[in-house]
């Protein structure tokens, strides 16, 4: 939910410029801080998680115009400044695909490091307060404090660009009423599913008009009626993989902050026994 998907040339100029530019002063940031043996050795970490995110970030929810991010848990396996660099990589393989433009990627990336940095520190507080036993009920409420978080960030960027950045697929949300109908009732070719990309949608043709007349007071409440469900589902989702992840190999996960409440186990990189 919080991915800008705005092609290029709707966003002013001066609003992207920026976005780029802070883009470019974050990665030189996370290419300093991210440094040392600790870091290389991290280069096949870095891949692994940025493929996961880019997968699950191509694969939308069809009823509900939703993708889940995984970002929260790429901020806890890569930490701030890893996860920088991977959410620009993944931004910029999803641009080159068109989801979303080559301009809009500088803030397409503040927008997921942001996501990653502040998953990390949610779940590092979490874990400190309530103990690494409940890493799954952390995960879950962390992931989502976080898009909630990252999507009031994507709704304040679209209210600086103005109404002209609103345009988006609603899925099953009819976005004048806020009610959800079947988005399976014209059939599945006419919903576009397995049908030509060209043309009238089923939405279009069942008498809903496409989203690109939103208002930003609309777009914002469309969002905020979306965007609660994709973040239950991604929270169940994030839970699970943390949770297995920090059962297997815990200092993915905790690293050295709580070595004193977690057992090393056999292949763990941070105490073998």
């Amino acid at each position: 939910m919080s991915h800008i998907h705005i092609p290029d040339g709707v966003l002013p100029w001066w609003l992207w410029t920026a976005g780029w530019l802070l883009t470019l002063a974050l990665l030189a940031l996370a290419s300093r801080f991210a440094r040392g043996r600790e870091y290389r050795r991290a280069v096949p970490l870095i891949g692994a998680v940025s493929a996961l995110v880019l997968v699950s970030m191509g694969s939308e929810i069809v009823p509900i115009a939703y993708h889940i991010n995984l970002t929260v848990i790429a901020g806890v396996l890569l930490g701030p400044w890893l996860g920088a660099i991977a959410a620009f990589i993944v931004v910029l393989v999803l641009a080159l695909l068109g989801h979303g433009g080559i301009t809009v990627a500088g803030l397409n990336t503040l927008v997921i490091a942001s996501e990653m940095a502040i998953g990390w520190a949610v779940v590092r507080a979490g874990v400190r307060i309530l103990g690494v036993q409940r890493i799954r009920p952390t995960a879950a409420v962390a992931t989502v404090v976080t898009l909630a978080i990252t999507t009031t960030m994507l709704v304040g960027i679209v209210a600086i660009a103005g109404s002209p950045a609103t345009g988006r697929e609603t899925g099953a949300l009819d976005a004048r009423t806020l009610e959800f109908r079947d988005p399976f009732s014209d059939g599945v070719f006419s919903v576009g599913l397995l049908g030509e990309s060209g043309g009238e949608t089923g939405a279009e043709r069942a008498g809903h008009p496409a989203a690109p007349g939103l208002t930003v007071s609309r777009f914002a409440a469309v969002v905020y009626t979306l965007g609660p469900i994709g973040w239950v589902l991604e929270a169940l989702v994030t839970a699970a993989i943390l949770g297995y992840v920090a059962r297997v190999r815990p200092s993915l996960v905790f690293g050295e902050a709580h070595p004193e409440d977690h057992h090393a186990r056999y292949g763990d990189e941070h105490g073998r026994r």
